[in-house]
């Protein structure tokens, strides 16, 4: 089975910005963050809604 979610390192890591970006991201809602807990996870439909958009901009 395939991730849904991935945390805020690893979507950093994946995307190659830091972790500060990320937040960014969640926060003008172009990626989707999901809180389990205290975990933050973003969803990786999103993630790839986000490179899909940015490789056609």
């Amino acid at each position: 089975m395939d991730e849904l979610a991935y945390s805020i390192n690893r979507t950093a890591k994946a995307l190659g910005v830091g972790r500060s970006t990320i937040y960014k991201l969640i926060k003008t809602g172009q990626v989707d963050a999901l809180k389990i807990g205290t975990r933050t996870l973003i969803t990786t439909a999103s993630i790839r809604r986000l490179t899909q958009n940015q490789a056609q901009a």
